[in-house]
């Protein structure tokens, strides 16, 4: 799940029940998180990461894989209690395999960010993750490169696009009339 802020007392005891059952849950929070991580039986299958990089992201990935058959949601609310109580929020599934499988490239690559991840300790701290042996990965600095080569291509195939054969000049009484005056006379 990646999100801003985890807070719902409700959602919380539902990961920690799923983490005591054996689930392995994969958390990106940005910002407040209340659950606490490293609790033998209890939330010890649970591993929280947070990005603060150049950019404030808000978007909101929820990821369900149960036995390789994996469901992906994008929602409007983080898992706090004001956002699941007191407003109208939207979650819904991505049913279009190439978007989903977008989503899930999204989400895999902040799960693997190495330069602006910190990870949840169990004494409430977070730590730098481990580089040794890693090629380096900013996930935002990745994406906004990723963006700027996709709008480059976009340019480079519009500009393929326009005809390239020559165009003369045309003498003035040549030219059409961008008036469109049937009589070729200027209206006083």
């Amino acid at each position: 799940m990646k999100m801003n802020s985890l807070s719902d007392q409700k959602m919380i005891a539902h990961l920690y029940r799923a983490s005591h059952a054996g689930v392995k849950i994969h958390l990106i929070i940005r910002g407040i998180c209340c659950l606490k991580v490293g609790i033998e039986g209890i939330s010890d299958n649970i591993t929280v990461h947070s990005i603060v990089g150049r950019f404030l992201e808000h978007s909101r990935i929820y990821i369900f894989d149960f036995n390789g058959q994996r469901t992906t949601y994008l929602a409007s609310a983080d898992l706090m209690t004001r956002n699941l109580n007191r407003r109208v929020e939207l979650l819904f599934p991505i049913n279009q395999s190439d978007l989903e499988e977008q989503a899930n490239q999204i989400y895999d690559t902040m799960w693997n960010d190495n330069l602006k991840t910190r990870v949840l300790t169990p004494d409430d701290t977070y730590r730098r993750v481990d580089r040794r042996g890693l090629t380096a990965l900013d996930a935002q600095a990745y994406f906004a490169e990723a963006a700027s080569a996709k709008v480059a291509r976009d340019q480079h195939l519009e500009a393929a696009a326009k005809p390239t054969e020559f165009q003369p000049m045309l003498s003035p009484e040549n030219q059409p009339n961008p008036l469109n005056y049937d009589d070729g006379s200027d209206p006083d």
